[in-house]
């Protein structure tokens, strides 16, 4: 451990002394969006990145481990949409002295929670829609909307964002979600540092698969 200390997933400035990068896990406020420990984000306010986000819908945003989250990123939750399946998209009842009330939430084009997985790295000014899914390890370019299901350890950019290729091949991306090194100890991640920044892929291979 650098200086005898272990890393702590309750501080909230991991760099002293700088206040624009942040654990986000120890911030959160809303019980609707759960973070996993030291994912951080390039700011100092995760929840404001967090939009459209409304109780009576219970939409959930859950984010994984060791997520990275640059500056304006945003994360658009359901309550942005509107009803469709009218002829006006108008929301009358969320604007004072309009006689209406919330429409059913089968009326609403509900997408469901959205789900980061763990150790994804989220490019700077990406948008993530609602309901969307985005697998382990996946890598989101700068500026990209995210409308569809990502798969683990792919990279996508664009709008709307496409697949530009996988990471890994398909064994070794197997053998890192079977590994989920992200689960293990600090003390043991700590110990995988030189293997998880190795660029030889043929050694991380070898060394993962001799501890499954």
């Amino acid at each position: 451990m650098k200086n005898g200390k272990l890393p702590d997933p309750n501080v909230i400035h991991p760099i002293p002394g700088y206040d624009k990068e942040i654990y986000v896990r120890p911030t959160v406020t809303n019980p609707n969006v759960i973070v996993g420990e030291f994912t951080y984000i390039a700011d100092s306010d995760f929840e404001s990145h967090v939009t459209h986000h409304y109780e009576c819908l219970g939409d959930k945003l859950i984010i994984g481990k060791f997520c990275q989250i640059a500056a304006g990123v945003e994360f658009v939750m359901n309550g942005a949409n509107h009803q469709m399946n009218a002829v006006t998209t108008f929301p009358f009842y969320t604007l004072e002295c309009w006689n209406m009330e919330p429409p059913a939430k089968a009326d609403l084009p509900l997408k469901g929670d959205t789900v980061i997985g763990n150790d994804v790295w989220i490019g700077q000014n990406a948008v993530i829609l609602p309901g969307v899914r985005i697998g382990d390890g996946a890598i989101i370019g700068a500026n990209s909307v995210v409308g569809a299901d990502i798969a683990p350890y792919t990279i996508v950019a664009g709008n709307p964002a496409k697949a530009l290729r996988r990471r890994f091949d398909d064994d070794l991306t197997d053998l890192l979600l079977r590994f989920r090194w992200w689960d293990r100890s600090v003390e043991e991640i700590d110990r995988l540092i030189p293997i998880l920044t190795c660029s030889d892929l043929e050694t991380v291979r070898k060394e993962l698969r001799a501890r499954l």
